[in-house]
């Protein structure tokens, strides 16, 4: 679950960032994939560390 929602919020992140900076709709397609990738393996890690917790 913490995947999908960093990859979602990831996603909204780098669309807004490169609208911000003038960005074409390949630039923004491009940042929200980086961004939601980036995210989703955050989550990733949190989802692994916190099944090792419990």
């Amino acid at each position: 679950m913490l995947i999908i929602a960093g990859a979602v919020i990831g996603a909204i992140i780098g669309d807004r960032r490169a609208a911000k900076r003038g960005g074409s709709r390949a630039d923004r397609a491009q940042y929200a994939a980086v961004h939601a990738i980036g995210l989703a393996l955050i989550g990733l890690f949190a989802t692994i560390a916190l099944g090792r917790m419990i």
